[in-house]
């Protein structure tokens, strides 16, 4: 009997990672691709996910419990996907500016990031700006999500951009920012590429920047 994937989103949905990555073990074992259990199973379960969070039915828990229960899953995928030279949806790179130490934000938008088929490059808190930058140079990345949580670790955000400029750097990479303090005038202002209030509609913008359909 063929796996069925729209079982092993289900699974990812509730955040069961036990039955969720049986089910993906099942999927390989039947010759399914890794690009399919993960377009039709993984992502299909975090697109749920991310929608049920912006309409306030899920909260953090649940998006980090489904989050654990995807990982998992991708975990046993990766190698595969190497092997097989799948591409991923785009490269982001994020990181919580220099002076602010907040990341369950930052967290919550790169596990959906790649609950939704992109890699991350995650810096960690209190990233300077010449870290953006060398991660850009290193890595190829196309995104670069900014996150604050204070409203004194906002110009961070703004002499990142400014420090990509001055890098020669700032014409390869779209600017996307993010956090409680930040709103969508001050990413106007600061001449960010885009700004989302929440995980889910990051995951939108970012499609939108890499030119893939949201």
């Amino acid at each position: 009997m063929a796996v069925d994937l729209q079982a092993l989103a289900d699974n990812i949905i509730k955040g069961k990672k036990g039955p969720a990555v049986e089910l993906t073990r099942e999927a390989l074992d039947e010759g399914i691709g890794p690009e399919a259990i993960i377009s039709n199973g993984l992502i299909a379960g975090m697109a749920v996910v991310g929608e049920r969070f912006k309409k306030n039915e899920f909260y953090v828990p649940e998006v980090l419990i489904a989050a654990r229960a995807m990982h998992a899953c991708m975990d046993l995928l990766k190698p595969l996907l190497e092997e097989s030279g799948v591409q991923p949806v785009g490269k982001v790179i994020i990181g919580t500016v220099k002076g602010d130490l907040h990341d369950i934000g930052k967290n919550l938008v790169a596990m959906m990031l790649q609950g939704n088929g992109f890699e991350v490059v995650d810096l960690g808190v209190d990233v300077a700006p010449e870290k953006f930058i060398d991660s850009v140079k290193e890595t190829g990345a196309t995104v670069i999500a900014l996150s604050a949580l204070l409203t004194t670790t906002m110009p961070g955000m703004k002499q990142t951009i400014d420090a990509l400029q001055a890098a020669g750097v700032r014409d390869n990479v779209k600017v996307m920012i993010g956090g409680a303090p930040v709103t969508q005038k001050f990413s106007d202002e600061i001449g960010a590429d885009g700004y989302a209030p929440d995980a889910a509609s990051a995951v939108d913008l970012a499609k939108v920047l890499v030119g893939v359909a949201a």
